[in-house]
């Protein structure tokens, strides 16, 4: 069901995977979002060109590009923006990115669909900056 709250608010989805992109860009949409998808961070700045979303989601690796570092660089472009990322399992082997991610809410795996949407709501409704 549509949540008519929601239309105005733009979502830009950066992740590589067409799969996960589809899927995501899918749930956010049939959850009345309005959603940009961006399979790289070029198609991501052209997205950014022509509107300014309130959301970036994106995942914790976005083709060879970590995804903090893709979420820095977007943000500088459009300073409003929020950012959730997606799949970030900060285990031993990512410790060291874990002070890159501070500022960014991070929404480890696994989730299903409901969780991942109430944590939209939740980031949508924090203040920005």
């Amino acid at each position: 069901m549509v949540d008519h709250s929601l239309l105005k608010t733009t979502i830009l989805l950066l992740v590589s995977d067409p799969l996960v992109r589809s899927v995501i860009k899918e749930t956010l949409e049939i959850a009345g979002y309005t959603v940009l998808a961006a399979a790289d961070l070029g198609q991501a700045v052209d997205q950014l060109k022509v509107s300014a979303p309130e959301l970036l989601i994106t995942r914790t690796y976005v083709e060879s590009l970590p995804g903090h570092a893709a979420a820095m660089y977007l943000c500088g472009k459009c300073r409003e923006m929020r950012v959730l990322m997606l799949g970030g399992l900060l285990d031993d082997d990512r410790l060291q990115h874990r002070e890159e991610l501070q500022g960014f809410e991070v929404f480890p795996k696994p989730y299903t669909a409901a969780e991942m949407l109430q944590k939209v709501k939740d980031v949508l409704s924090k203040p920005r900056g």
